[in-house]
């Protein structure tokens, strides 16, 4: 098993790709990705920190998400890219362990944000009277922080040490730099990293999916009531409808969001999982594909956000065409479209 895997990697080193215009074309192809990943999380980043409309709890988290996957997109992608391509490292061993390091930690720290805003929404939907008492300024700061410094832990203090590969008895040579791990970590890393947050993540929109089910029941009696005419408290009921309408797509848009992570990063940690179980036999072809299926979604996040969310769109949209810059653009503007919409927004507490 051991001396496969090293065949394997010196002979990816040596003949890693014989056909020049796929070579070019794989090139070229990562290298949009890694714009896209970097455009369009900077696009999020600048939206909220722009306009005050897109300044809340949920976008705290989204912003800090943002923030992690444009990381991605900068400092582990290109080195990768390199790496899948060339099938040889150059950048030396001390390089290796950063990249390594960087990659596990900002990779985990996009799916912690993931799994909270998961349980933020969760008690936007299921809780909206106690959210506002529950997820304070002081709690979403608290839980960004953890987001990262948990990761954080499990990335570099485990693979500076070399703890990660403690018994594992495979000889490398030095121009090749493999994310190998004993069974130990494997198992850990993943369980934290990915298991956990995705139970968390399943358990929160089970639960928003059964209060919005609720939910649906209830806006159509209250149109029922509208439709027959019920009085001076129809635009209360109205508002109300609104709202609960508005955090049920939230939700929806939320649950995409991560049913998108589920497809692209599950492959990779099953494989991270199994892999030292087999003795290291996974081929290098399928590492490289599952790892950059997880790349990928630390690109889609923002492409998702602006098609579900049209403040978010419209916000991106006065980014790329530089109308901020323009007279009557302030960080207070409404970015709706409509101005039924844009009384809706002014109804929120």
């Amino acid at each position: 098993g051991n001396r496969y895997f090293v065949t394997v990697i010196i002979v990816a080193c040596v003949h890693n790709s014989p056909n020049q215009v796929s070579r070019i074309f794989l090139y070229a192809f990562l290298s949009v990705g890694i714009v896209c990943t970097v455009v369009g999380n900077c696009l999020v980043v600048l939206s909220i920190a722009y306009f005050k409309q897109l300044q809340s709890p949920t976008n705290s988290f989204v912003m800090s998400l943002a923030v992690a996957d444009c990381l991605v997109g900068l400092l582990v992608m290109p080195y990768s890219m390199i790496r899948t391509m060339e099938g040889c490292w150059y950048f030396g061993v001390l390089l290796c362990q950063l990249h390594s390091s960087l990659d596990v930690m900002l990779c985990t720290a996009s799916i912690f944000h993931l799994s909270c805003i998961a349980f933020d929404r969760y008690y936007a939907v299921c809780n909206p009277l106690l959210y506002s008492l529950k997820i304070t300024r002081g709690r979403v700061a608290l839980l960004i922080v953890i987001c990262w410094a948990v990761p954080t832990l499990i990335s570099f203090g485990p693979i500076m040490l070399d703890l990660h590969i403690a018994g594992v008895d495979i000889p490398l040579p030095g121009d090749v730099c493999v994310f190998l791990v004993n069974r130990i970590y494997a198992v850990m890393a993943s369980l934290v990293a990915f298991y956990l947050p995705m139970a968390i993540m399943l358990i929160a929109y089970w639960k928003i999916f059964k209060a919005a089910k609720r939910q649906a029941v209830q806006i159509s009696a209250m149109e029922s009531q509208m439709a027959a005419g019920v009085g001076k408290d129809s635009s209360k009921k109205q508002r109300h409808r609104n709202a609960m309408k508005r955090e049920r797509k939230a939700a929806k848009t939320l649950g995409i969001i991560m049913g998108v992570f589920l497809i692209f990063w599950m492959p990779f940690f099953t494989v991270n999982i199994v892999d030292p179980f087999i003795e290291y036999t996974t081929e290098v072809v399928v590492w490289d594909t599952f790892l950059w299926l997880g790349y990928i979604n630390s690109s889609l996040n923002p492409f998702l956000y602006g098609f579900f969310n049209r403040s978010f769109r419209r916000a991106f949209l006065m980014f790329m065409g530089c109308r901020v810059c323009l007279p009557g653009t302030s960080p207070g503007m409404e970015l709706s479209h409509t101005r039924k919409e844009a009384n809706e927004h002014s109804d929120q507490p």
